[in-house]
């Protein structure tokens, strides 16, 4: 068995502190609110929290533009306010993890405030400079991940600079040393004062190829694409090998990744066991399977072959050499209820499957806020209903010069937008889900009175109860955490059927066969001889039988693991 480890055994819990508990009625979450909900996170099984920004910031991306590493946004409270929450977490047994945005920086930090003022400025390599071409254009065909160019120029010093994402998001230059070790100061002192690790936004774009040449361009794209020239770039491995040398490798952490087109041979680059710098990484590759022509604004959707076989791969190619992180939702993607499942008849049985399907694979899993409760998108009648910059400039660019229609752009962010997930945690089915006692910031999904935490709790048949059966028993059988995994069925259109086998388990435990229907439609199933006198672990319907003996006929969107 592999070497244990406590951020291979956790559960982990992200929190969009915005929408997660309002404490002072202003209609935005903050730290006093994630502190108000540790005890409800302490009764999920919850072992680490991993908090999005909550830095000072002029909330451009929500808290991705960040002015001040080292101090709170006064809308999320102040640092006494976060100390105290660290300490009451810790006090119960959670760690908490933080994000790390150090791609780019807001350009109201106070480096590239220094940095703009001339070109001989001490901060002025702290970013990437550019002259305009000849014609005075930019340097580069890149798009920004918001629309429009991803340069900006600049009139006092008449050059460009480079922001891969919004323009008030400007990219640091991670080849000047004096950048690193200002990053290396402050994660040094956020650990110094007792954080449990780092979540680490876009890492994988740090390090960009010298001369930043045009990138290709898909068809009816208004701008080339970065990604050759930034995903995983030259000296990206070399810059997280000196960050684990000179800060990581002195705590005891958990580090993950966002590493944005990143292959199972990459990723062990970044996260092998052996690799000295993170412990895991996200990757995309599901989610990036669902584009088209580069863009996420479609309607296309995956088939269950091809998910199971990002999975899998992704379960084998690791296997032995570096950790998983296990996710369906985040704070950038649409609910998993409304994508893979069902919203209606069978909203509780495919919320169920889902989180089943994923908590039973090996790596570290990931709830999002309101994943527990089975959470759905909501509804955005217009464009004035969308909070999210990424939507909100895509709509505009797409309707305006490519000549999508309303409905049809409508449709795309109602089904993929990043406010789905951002809309306020559904605490109980009084006036705004309890979320506040003000006008929130985003509205609230409509579904709150029958889809909330109050109603869940208590129901041993809820979401909430499942979920945290899941991460009970994920505690109990060490097969689930580190036992290999073995596809089933792979080519089946609506079941995804694995083993996880672990050969140093007692006896009774060493073996798992996980059934997942990913369908509103009945289906049968052979079951292997080796199993037919297997006992019945979990399953989200209530009278599934606790032997699978020779054929299993599965109801829509049913689930069972059984054991031996």
């Amino acid at each position: 068995m592999e070497t244990r480890a406590w951020w291979k055994e956790g559960v982990i819990y992200q929190i969009y502190p915005r929408s997660f508990m309002d404490s002072n009625g202003d209609g935005i979450g903050d730290i006093n609110g994630i502190r108000q909900k540790l005890p409800y996170l302490k009764n999920l099984g919850i072992d680490i929290i991993w908090i999005s920004p909550f830095y000072k910031s002029p909330q451009v991306d929500n808290g991705y533009d960040i002015s001040d590493y080292q101090d709170i946004d006064p809308m999320f409270g102040t640092m006494a306010d976060f100390d105290a929450m660290l300490s009451e977490a810790h006090s119960l047994g959670i760690k908490i993890v933080i994000d790390l945005v150090v791609n780019h920086t807001s350009d109201q930090h106070k480096w590239f405030i220094e940095s703009r003022k001339s070109k001989d400025n001490p901060y002025r390599d702290f970013y990437i400079w550019r002259d305009p071409k000849p014609d005075g254009s930019e340097p580069n065909n890149w798009g920004s991940c918001f629309s429009g160019s991803s340069w900006k120029y600049d009139e006092t010093t008449q050059q460009y600079y480079l922001h891969l994402f919004a323009p008030e998001q400007p990219d640091l230059n991670w080849d000047n040393p004096k950048v690193r070790d200002a990053v290396f100061n402050m994660m040094t002192w956020w650990c110094n004062k007792g954080i449990d690790g780092f979540r680490m936004d876009v890492i994988s774009m740090i390090s960009k190829v010298p001369g930043l040449p045009d990138g290709p361009k898909d068809p009816g794209s208004l701008y080339g694409s970065f990604g050759p020239y930034v995903l995983h770039g030259p000296h990206v491995h070399d810059y997280l090998k000196e960050m684990n040398s000179k800060v990581l490798s002195k705590y005891d952490l958990v580090t993950v990744g966002e590493t944005s087109g990143v292959t199972t041979e990459e990723a062990q680059k970044y996260a092998g066991f052996d690799s000295h710098e993170l412990n895991m990484v996200f990757q995309f590759e599901r989610i990036d399977c669902e584009n088209e022509n580069g863009s996420k604004w479609t309607d296309k959707k995956i088939s269950l072959p091809e998910l199971k076989a990002i999975f899998s791969r992704w379960q084998t190619d690791l296997e032995g050499k570096a950790w998983n992180s296990l996710y369906w939702e985040n704070h950038d993607q649409p609910r998993s209820v409304s994508r893979y499942g069902s919203e209606d008849t069978y909203w509780k049985e495919s919320a169920k499957m889902l989180a089943l399907c994923l908590h039973m694979q090996k790596g570290t899993p990931y709830i999002y806020q309101g994943e527990e409760l089975g959470m759905t998108n909501t509804r955005f009648e217009s464009l004035d209903d969308c909070r999210d910059l990424e939507a909100i400039n895509a709509y505009h660019e797409m309707t305006e010069k490519q000549g999508i229609s309303h409905e049809t752009m409508m449709r795309y962010i109602n089904r993929i937008s990043r406010d789905n997930a951002r809309t306020p945690v559904q605490w109980t089915s009084d006036k705004n889900a309890g979320f506040t006692t003000g006008t929130p910031w985003i509205a609230v999904n409509p579904n709150y009175t029958r889809i909330n935490a109050e109603n869940q709790i208590h129901d041993d048949d809820s979401v909430f109860t499942f979920y945290k059966t899941l991460i009970a028993l994920r505690k109990r059988y060490l097969v689930i955490t580190y036992g290999t995994y073995e596809l089933l069925e792979q080519e089946h259109e609506q079941l995804y059927i694995y083993t996880r086998t672990l050969e140093d388990a007692p006896a009774g435990e060493k073996q798992l066969l996980v059934i997942c229907n990913f369908s509103d439609r009945e289906s049968v199933y052979s079951v292997p001889d080796c199993f037919h006198n297997a006992k019945l672990l979990i399953a989200n319907y209530k009278d599934t039988e606790h032997q699978p003996k020779n054929i299993k006929q599965l109801r829509p969107y049913e689930a069972a693991v059984y054991m031996q």
